[in-house]
């Protein structure tokens, strides 16, 4: 007789709770899911998804600019911002079906609703009012906006959520931060035709990525008519006489009006609430479940995947997650997710894409590096007479000669970096690079013909040989 009413409980229908129950399920375990929200999580149903398809709406101003050196005549444009909303909305339905669809196949059961948990093996569903247990539980509630809640005038403000349901389009708009999220909203509303303003705290955004595509960025950034506001920091919001925001900054006499202003100061793990005290889970100080190597908490049946963990912030690691702890759990093979080389992209505009270490990161782990770069204007700007360049560049261990981090800015940069991710995950070395043919005319064929470093860096300092 069995012990429990389900082999395997999910909380949390995001990428990660939904891989780790659809694998289960197909392995004949009996398997339930819960969310509270809707299935796909933030990836899907706010994040990654409908983001990049913001993001295609609004390049397409400078494609019909670009067209003309191209011998096209384009007419009179116009945008509408409900048909991207109606079209967007339609695109996020259709893959939450296929979510659901995939769990059903493999058998698992499906709860809308909040799951909590009530010990270590019982949950409570909000939907229904019932209580179920399970013999292993994974928590994969993933993450939500983090608030500002010091600031005065925070319910003025929207956040990245928020964005995909603006019944308007705002005709100027502060975003507040200056990580990934913020400084690609930052381009999908200037895009669009929005006044932006990009104000952050720190010294130069994406402060995590490569000093030369973040600084090749900003100024690409500020080039098209992006302001950017760097060391300041939002003081108070007032709302003015007229309906719009006054955003009074501790480094300015005078408030800035805005239409709109976005919040984009990171993300916080959704635990609020979840009942991990009363299953005895730890959590870190930021709300984040403590998980060890294998993605378990310190209760020997419950697991924890995603963005809940606060590891890395990213949907394909969730999956992964998900994955490994399937080997863990049924197949009798501990299995540690490989947080090594994971190819990253920023969808601003230019567009970033990276793997591996950054030069300064390399400089603390090496002790002689080689950076080879190369900054040109990519082929499809010259007819189009765009002042825009795009930014190559390799760093490179120069005792081993292993290829360390790639770091791209420009078109395509993303795509280039998945790729670029097989290759530095391999330890292939820069001679392996050298000796492979390049394929012309393209931009990433300078990926294997810088045969001469641009400069080396010994004990941390620029050397000259």
């Amino acid at each position: 007789m069995q012990r429990y009413d389900y082999d395997l409980f999910v909380i949390g229908g995001g990428s990660g709770g939904v891989r780790a129950a659809r694998l289960a399920a197909k392995l004949g375990k009996k398997v339930a899911i819960a969310e509270e929200y809707r299935l796909g999580g933030t990836c899907v149903i706010r994040g990654c998804v409908p983001k990049k398809l913001f993001v295609y709406a609004s390049q397409f101003n400078e494609h019909f600019e670009d067209a003309a050196g191209y011998g096209w005549t384009v007419g009179k444009t116009q945008f509408d911002w409900s048909t991207l909303l109606k079209n967007k909305d339609a695109e996020i339905d259709r893959l939450e079906g296929l979510y659901a669809n995939g769990l059903e196949e493999a058998g698992a059961d499906i709860f809308c609703g909040r799951a909590v948990l009530e010990d270590a093996h019982t949950l409570r569903l909000s939907c229904q009012d019932m209580v179920v247990t399970a013999d292993q539980i994974v928590i994969a509630t993933g993450s939500r906006p983090s608030e500002h809640v010091a600031l005065p005038g925070l319910e003025l403000t929207i956040d990245s959520n928020d964005a995909f349901h603006l019944e308007e389009l705002p005709k100027s708009i502060l975003i507040y931060g200056g990580g990934y999220i913020a400084v690609e909203f930052a381009n999908i509303f200037h895009g669009l035709g929005v006044e932006t303003t990009l104000l952050y705290r720190g010294v130069e955004i994406l402060s995590r990525f490569d000093k030369d595509v973040r600084r090749g960025l900003h100024d690409a950034m500020a080039r098209k008519g992006i302001r950017i506001i760097t060391r300041d920091n939002l003081r108070k919001l007032d709302t003015r006489e007229d309906g719009r925001i006054d955003a009074c900054l501790h480094n300015a006499d005078e408030a800035l009006p805005f239409d709109q202003v976005m919040m984009a100061i990171g993300r916080t793990p959704n635990t609020k609430g979840l009942g991990l005290e009363a299953a005895g889970v730890e959590s870190d100080q930021n709300g984040a479940v403590c998980v060890d190597r294998l993605s378990r908490t310190n209760v020997e049946n419950i697991w924890a995947l995603g963005d809940v963990t606060d590891r890395v912030q990213l949907t394909p690691v969730a999956i992964h997650e998900a994955m490994c702890l399937i080997q863990t759990l049924y197949h009798d093979n501990p299995t540690e997710p490989d947080y090594g080389c994971i190819p990253t992209a920023v969808f601003s505009q230019p567009e970033i894409g990276t793997v591996g270490l950054s030069e300064d990161d390399a400089c603390e782990q090496y002790e002689e590096i080689e950076i080879y770069k190369a900054s040109f204007r990519p082929m499809r700007n010259t007819l189009a007479q765009r002042d825009e360049r795009m930014l190559i560049k390799i760093v490179v261990d120069g005792d081993s000669r292993r290829v360390l981090g790639c770091h791209i800015l420009g078109p395509d940069a993303g795509e280039m970096a998945q790729i670029l991710g097989i290759a530095v995950k391999a330890g292939l070395k820069k001679d392996d690079f050298d000796s492979t043919m390049a394929l012309h005319p393209s931009a990433s064929e300078e990926l294997v013909t810088m045969y001469e470093p641009t400069y080396r860096i010994r004990s941390g300092e620029r050397v000259t040989d």
